[in-house]
């Protein structure tokens, strides 16, 4: 196979030979180069197009939001964005992620060298996805921005899921090229919906800055979830980065639990873990639905949910940005349905007519 071409756009002369030196240490992995800007990169992509471009979003001359909105008009290419663990930092990361960014590298602001030397494994992981996305659908999971209308580990033994109740709840995961299927899938959907759990693989502290794009476009509300908040109809709740998120149930309601706990299937939050707790917190009172992403965190999940009860969706491989999750869950035997992207919203609607 041929290697993936990569390109490094940082103002950080640090950083760049820091990633320079994780990605050709890879033999998949060649670096094409680097550049201090996007004005010095477009000249050094006119020679050779790399197949991936690792970019900060804050640098001079061009920052990289528009640089990925010049990409993603005039040569559609699988973006990674690399950036600072700060608030102000997160919400230009979602800025990014929206205008068609594929997945985010975080990296602090001291002690750098070290930190992408430990996250090397992350770094060549978000490359290689990136390398396999499938860019058409990236573009075409774009959608009009609406007004706003008015796992063992961590899993601990707890109430049984009930037969049937009055309330519904729809858990969902996915990873690369999840942000903007969930943008696509929340924005399309009324204040009057089932409640939602999410899973979306994401660094911590950009949890938050995702939540609240969504909540600003969104008819229905959609928050970063803290312990304890209650799973309603019209609310989506989005695990936090850095922590694992559990439905319980209570009484004929359901709530959520954030708690700490090793990864699992290498992610935290994790998706095996909100699923298996949904399974038998909620039984067949749930629908699970597995979407683009890179990996099978998941698939054991939305087994354990099949067997449970709940319906079961995965997102098919041709409106998948990466067909990983969804193809994993399959195998298993996890998936009752597949469906394209744009049929989601329908599906989680006839949830709670279910």
């Amino acid at each position: 196979m041929k290697p993936i071409k990569v390109m490094i756009v940082d103002d950080s002369a640090v950083v760049r030979q820091v990633l320079a030196s994780v990605l050709a240490a890879d033999p998949a992995i060649e670096v094409l180069g680097t550049a201090a800007d996007p004005l010095f990169a477009l000249s050094k992509m006119e020679r050779e197009w790399p197949d991936v471009i690792v970019l900060d979003v804050e640098m001079p001359r061009m920052d990289g939001i528009t640089f990925l909105k010049k990409l993603m008009s005039e040569r559609p290419t699988p973006v990674v964005i690399c950036s600072t663990l700060t608030e102000k930092g997160a919400s230009t990361t979602m800025q990014a992620l929206a205008a068609g960014a594929v997945s985010i590298v975080t990296k602090p602001q001291v002690n750098l060298s070290k930190f992408l030397v430990n996250a090397s494994d992350d770094l060549l992981g978000a490359v290689k996805a990136a390398a396999r996305a499938n860019m058409r659908q990236l573009a075409k999971s774009k959608v009009p921005v609406q007004p706003k209308l008015g796992a063992d580990a961590v899993l601990l033994a707890g109430q049984p899921a009930m037969a049937r109740t009055t309330e519904r709840v729809v858990a969902i995961g996915t990873s690369t090229g999840g942000t903007q299927a969930l943008e696509y899938v929340l924005t399309a959907l009324p204040r009057v919906c089932p409640g939602i759990v999410i899973v979306q693989h994401m660094p911590e502290r950009f949890t938050a800055a995702f939540a609240e794009r969504l909540n600003g476009l969104c008819q229905i509300e959609v928050l970063e979830a803290r312990h304890g908040d209650r799973v309603m109809p019209g609310r989506a709740l989005i695990a936090p980065g850095g922590r694992h998120m559990l439905l319980k149930r209570s009484g004929a309601q359901y709530m959520v639990e954030v708690v700490d706990g090793p990864p699992v299937s290498r992610h935290k939050p994790s998706v095996d873990v909100l699923f298996r707790s949904t399974a038998r917190a909620a039984g067949a009172n749930a629908t699970g639905i597995i979407m683009t992403g890179m990996g099978d965190d998941g698939a054991r999940g939305l087994r354990e949910m099949f067997e449970a009860g709940a319906q079961t969706f995965g997102q098919d491989e041709a409106s998948c940005v990466v067909y990983g999750m969804p193809k994993e869950a399959k195998k298993l035997g996890a998936v009752g349905r597949e469906l394209p992207l744009e049929q989601i919203p329908a599906q989680i609607l006839r949830a709670e007519r279910a």
